[in-house]
């Protein structure tokens, strides 16, 4: 019999489709790389430090992704992750006008933003994270990985609503308070 892999993504939907996307990736294995929970805060370590920093990054690789609520947890990240669209005149980040230095300002041609898919965002955010994370354990002793860091695939959800995204917000930032019941949390003295 021939194993069939299920898919993740909703079938022929369009993942470029402006719109917020509710993102969940998690480390092979469900290994705790990034931290600890301690009386109900997340607690990162420099590998938990080091993936938010590739986050917040994500904008300055694609100027047509905004992202917004953000949870790194001790073997999963949470994430809404907004895909604002291919339209030039769309500004993501309001801030960055006013960042752009002079010389940047010499080039008058006009570069439309490229059109982003979810997954180009999550694959670069991961490449980017397992590589350092690769290069830290080498030069800090950073807790070596079998093979890969992050799991083959991630979970998705498609924000349709104000109501969603509200709720799915206070999901991630509530998520270190509900740790234990977590369907992501392994106890360790059971492994």
């Amino acid at each position: 019999m021939i194993h069939i892999r299920k898919r993740n993504r909703l079938q022929n939907y369009d993942y470029s489709t402006p719109g917020y996307y509710f993102v969940t990736i998690c480390t092979k294995g469900m290994l705790e790389h990034f931290g600890r929970v301690q009386n109900n805060e997340m607690e990162l370590n420099g590998a938990g430090r080091m993936v938010e920093k590739w986050f917040n990054r994500i904008t300055d690789k694609y100027p047509s992704v905004c992202c917004h609520t953000f949870c790194v947890m001790p073997n999963h990240i949470h994430a809404i992750i907004q895909i604002v669209g291919t339209d030039p005149c769309v500004c993501p980040d309001k801030n960055k006008q006013e960042r752009v230095n002079t010389q940047e300002r010499v080039n008058t041609q006009v570069h439309p933003y490229e059109d982003v898919s979810l997954s180009d965002v999550v694959q670069w955010f991961k490449t980017m994270t397992t590589n350092e994370y690769i290069r830290n354990v080498k030069l800090l002793s950073w807790k070596p990985f079998d093979m890969k860091l992050w799991q083959r695939s991630f979970y998705d959800h498609i924000i349709r609503n104000d109501e969603e995204l509200i709720r799915i917000s206070d999901y991630i930032e509530k998520n270190p308070l509900l740790w234990k019941e977590d369907e992501y949390f392994i106890e360790l003295e059971n492994i």
